[in-house]
């Protein structure tokens, strides 16, 4: 490997504390920059700095999302060097998201008719406050004093529950920017970072799912293992795959008549008011994703001695 890259790796600069404090105050710069430059007597420009520091915060939540499936998919001296640095990155996130709920509080407190009738929606509201709660319980647990409190089951399930909610919230956010708004009553054209944002949060999911395939089988991307598999399972799993990526860019073409049939049950009708993310579209192409790998990643020969028995 390049012995710079190993160098600026390996770096304290880019490690630990100082990486966060190198990062944090980045983002705040740019932020106050902004803050410096809005009216915030103004409502819209309030609304206009809530997604600007989400902007800020998405590619943090990211990093920490594709942490471990790099690892697992490219071991390695940077595999190494993110997951050493996952919390630190982390925390910048949580920096972030602070000055996102600062913005919120100004919003709903000093213009209270604009953020009811232009910015309040319950879902959204719920999505929103559970993703507070568990960031701050993240950045609780991320210290040792805190951590030692809780099990290695109860931390890791605070841990990856939160990192999996507030990527679902990010990437869902996006997904409904490319293909609901600008084909549906709220006429809005997406921005390139909706399609960065987007395509990059498909990404980061779609490797945690391929890595949790190499997991179930180590010889997933190997050729002659693949083609030891049964042709219904090649079959199936690269069907499903291919369909998924497909969905992924198609959402305006297939989310109103499968929204329809989900939400036909009175009971999922009802729970898409309330439940955060149902009915569960934007991660659909993802879910078919995974029933792909699934299928690919069988032990054939477990399966064949279950049916011998």
């Amino acid at each position: 490997m390049n012995i710079i890259l190993v160098n600026i790796l390996k770096h304290p600069v880019s490690n630990g504390w100082t990486l966060f404090w190198l990062l944090s105050s980045l983002v705040n710069i740019a932020i106050t920059s902004a803050v410096s430059h809005a009216n915030l007597a103004s409502p819209e420009d309030i609304s206009y700095l809530i997604g600007y520091s989400v902007r800020w915060a998405i590619p943090f939540i990211y990093f920490v999302v594709a942490a471990s499936s790099i690892r697992i998919l490219f071991p390695g001296i940077v595999s190494n060097w993110w997951i050493r640095n996952r919390k630190y990155v982390g925390l910048v996130f949580a920096v972030a998201m602070a000055w996102q709920a600062i913005f919120i509080f100004l919003l709903s407190t000093f213009h209270r008719d604009y953020y009811f009738d232009e910015v309040f929606y319950f879902r959204d509201e719920l999505e929103g406050s559970v993703g507070y709660i568990f960031l701050v319980a993240m950045i609780a647990t991320s210290f040792r004093a805190a951590r030692k409190r809780f099990s290695t089951l109860q931390w890791n399930l605070i841990h990856k529950s939160g990192v999996y909610f507030l990527w679902a919230y990010a990437f869902s956010v996006y997904w409904w920017n490319i293909f609901y708004y600008q084909y549906n009553e709220i006429y809005t054209i997406p921005k390139y970072h909706d399609y960065l944002f987007y395509w990059i949060g498909f990404l980061v999911f779609s490797l945690r799912v391929l890595a949790w395939g190499k997991a179930r089988d180590n010889d997933l991307f190997q050729y002659t293992a693949f083609n030891n598999k049964g042709f219904l399972s090649k079959l199936f799993g690269l069907t499903s795959i291919s369909l998924a990526i497909c969905a992924s860019a198609t959402g305006s073409l297939w989310y109103e008549p499968v929204s329809r049939l989900l939400l036909t049950p009175a009971w999922s009708n009802e729970l898409s008011l309330w439940l955060p993310f149902w009915p569960l579209e934007p991660f659909l192409p993802l879910l078919l994703l995974g029933i792909g790998v699934s299928i690919l990643t069988q032990p054939r020969q477990q399966t064949i001695t279950s049916l011998q028995k």
